[in-house]
Formats: structure tokens, C-alpha cells, sequence
């Protein structure tokens, strides 16, 4: 399956005193993993939601293993576990510049038809880039 790779600097906001990512930001991290995988087929959620279709996380699950720190260069790769029906699931790996893993992540999203607010099956213009 298709496999995408984010690079971002660590910024100092993003750390507590001690000059670690604060826990949270991590979620923020895996959805620019994510908004770059649907980027790299040719697609953003702004294109999805002007087609109707939203994407809400349902589930997310992080394993912390070492600490990114501030100025940190952080590789973020998002891989796409099985091919979507109504729902979506994402496996992330974090490494950081010496290709340290930092985090292992998964990520479960629901296709929503954002007028009524049912899940609706993955849009065509998706499948057709995966399959």
C-alpha cells in the first residue's frame, strides 16, 4: 500500500520545560502525516469536504518510546493499513533525525456524508488511486 513521508522541525511551542514535544502535539503531527499521504494521491480534505465527505477520527492509539525534543527534525511515515471501505486505518511510524523510532501510532477514520452525517463508503476517486 501507498506509503507517504512527512519531515517537520520540532518547534519550540510544542515542548514543555524540559524541552520535550508535549504528548498532545503528537496528534497534530500524525494528522499532517496524514493530510500529506492524501496529498501525495492527488487529494486534500478540503477537495473531500467540497465533495461532501468528511473524515473524523474515531480511534487513535500512540506508543511513546523515546522523546522528540526541541529543533528535533522528525520523519513522520504514514502507511495505509487495508484498502478503505467505510472506515480508514493508518499505521504511523516517528523517527527522529538519527532514525530513532520515537513513536508507533495507528489512526482509525470514518467516511461521513457531511450533509447527513451517515457513514457513507469511501469515495470512488479514492479507491480508484489505490487500487
Amino acid at each position: 500500500m501507498k506509503n507517504s513521508i512527512t519531515k517537520l522541525r520540532v518547534r519550540y511551542s510544542e515542548t514543555d520545560q524540559m524541552g520535550i514535544v508535549y504528548y498532545g502535539n503528537y496528534a497534530q503531527y500524525l494528522e499532517q502525516g496524514r493530510t500529506d499521504w492524501l496529498r501525495s494521491l492527488g487529494f486534500t480534505y478540503k477537495y473531500m469536504e467540497e465533495h461532501q465527505v468528511m473524515l473524523p477520527v474515531i480511534n487513535l492509539n500512540i506508543d511513546y518510546k523515546k522523546p522528540a525534543k526541541y529543533d528535533d527534525v522528525l520523519k513522520i511515515t504514514t502507511s495505509l493499513l487495508e484498502i478503505p471501505s467505510r472506515k480508514i486505518k493508518f499505521y504511523y511510524e516517528i523517527h527522529n533525525q538519527n532514525n530513532v523510532l520515537l513513536v508507533t501510532a495507528t489512526t482509525y477514520l470514518v467516511f461521513l456524508d457531511s450533509t447527513t452525517k451517515k457513514l457513507v463508503k469511501a469515495p470512488n476517486y479514492l479507491l480508484e488511486k489505490l487500487l
